[in-house]
C-alpha cells in the first residue's frame, strides 16, 4: 500500500497555520471531513480520543494522528506541513511540523497497520524528512510521497 494511494488528491496541505495541537487536530478533521463525507466533529473526536491514550507525536517533529471510524470505506490519509512547529506532547518533547493523519475503517486492522508502517519507514530517513520540510507546494509534496521509500535508516 504506497503512501500516495492513501493520501488522495486534495489531501495535502502544504502550509498549514495553527497555534496548538487542538487547532491542528480540528483543521485535520475539517479537511478529512471534506474527503470522506463524514462529520468534522466525529473525526476530531476520534483523533482526540486516540491522543488521550498517548501522543501520536513520533519524534523528530513528526506526528501521525490516527483513528478508526465505523463505516468508513477505505484507509484515508492526509499530510500537512505546518508553517511553524506546535507542541504535540511528542515522545522526544520536540514540537511537530510534519503531520500524517490516518483514518481507517473499524475492520481494517492490517491495512491500517501497513499504512502506519509505510509512514514510519518514510519518516525514519532524515533525508526524506528534510525533503518534505523543504517542499513548498502540493505538487512537490505529492511527488515526494509517490517515490519508492528508500530508507537506509535502521
Amino acid at each position: 500500500m504506497p503512501i500516495h494511494d492513501i493520501i488522495a488528491a486534495g489531501a495535502i496541505i502544504p502550509l498549514l497555520h495553527v497555534e496548538s495541537k487542538k487547532q491542528l487536530l480540528q483543521e485535520i478533521a475539517a479537511k478529512a471531513a471534506e474527503l470522506t463525507g463524514r462529520s468534522a466533529r466525529e473525526i476530531y473526536d476520534t483523533l482526540n480520543e486516540r491522543e488521550r491514550l498517548g501522543s501520536t507525536g513520533a519524534g523528530s517533529g513528526i506526528a501521525i494522528p490516527h483513528g478508526k471510524l465505523p463505516k468508513l470505506e477505505r484507509v484515508t490519509g492526509l499530510f500537512a506541513r505546518l508553517d511553524h512547529p506546535v507542541d504535540f506532547d511528542a515522545i522526544d518533547g520536540q514540537p511537530v511540523d510534519l503531520v500524517f493523519a490516518l483514518l481507517a475503517p473499524e475492520g481494517a486492522g492490517a491495512d491500517h497497520l501497513k499504512a502506519l508502517s509505510r509512514i514510519a519507514r518514510l519518516t525514519r530517513d532524515p533525508g526524506n524528512v528534510q525533503k518534505l520540510r523543504a517542499a513548498r507546494d502540493e505538487a512537490t509534496l505529492r511527488l515526494l510521497l509517490a517515490q519508492p521509500i528508500t530508507s537506509n535508516a535502521a
